[in-house]
């Protein structure tokens, strides 16, 4: 079975990282975006980082500027903004593109191993990204694309990736999954 750990990233200043590195570490990945409605998740996902981070979880955050174009800037501006802002302290790597033809290897595989994952629709913002994707596309919900900012994939200590949730999940629900493998 494909993991993970068969990807080779750019961290935020080009050099290549292997994601071997984060071997027998609970990982979650996330697109973001600094100038999205979803952007202050950035505070829940450092709470998240320092509070197991000693367990051996990370966050690897991965900016896109595909959806609204809400990544402008330098990768080098964007790790300032997220650092001076929220006080993040995990790995920023460099912009990617997470669909599309061009889109980066390990966000292509992270779809085909995890389709959509459905909206929490008592979020405020849920019935608004339903109707501008429905009228984009009626049949959005049955392909793997990453539909938003903030959509977050987790992996297992062997590199596999064992969940996605869509960026209007509750941060608690993640919380409970990653406790779970942490234990494993």
């Amino acid at each position: 079975m494909k993991t993970i750990y068969e990807f080779s990233v750019k961290d935020r200043k080009g050099q290549d990282v292997s994601l071997r590195a984060y071997a027998n570490e609970v990982v979650l990945i996330v697109n973001t975006a600094t100038k999205c409605g979803f952007t202050p998740q950035y505070d829940e996902l450092e709470k998240l980082y320092e509070k197991y981070h000693a367990e051996g979880f990370e966050v690897l955050d991965f900016p896109c500027n595909q959806f609204g174009q809400q990544a402008p800037g330098t990768d080098e501006s964007i790790h300032e903004f997220c650092k001076l802002t929220f006080g993040t302290k995990f790995s920023r790597f460099k912009k990617v593109k997470v669909n599309g033809e061009d889109a980066d290897p390990l966000f292509k595989f992270l779809k085909e191993q995890k389709g959509f994952a459905g909206w929490d629709m008592e979020h405020p913002i849920a019935h608004i990204l339903d109707d501008m994707l429905s009228k984009e596309d009626p049949d959005y919900k049955e392909k793997s694309d990453i539909k938003w900012n903030f959509t977050k994939f987790l992996v297992n200590k062997k590199g596999q990736v064992v969940a996605r949730f869509e960026p209007t999940e509750k941060i608690e629900n993640i919380e409970k999954q990653i406790v779970e493998l942490l234990k494993a």
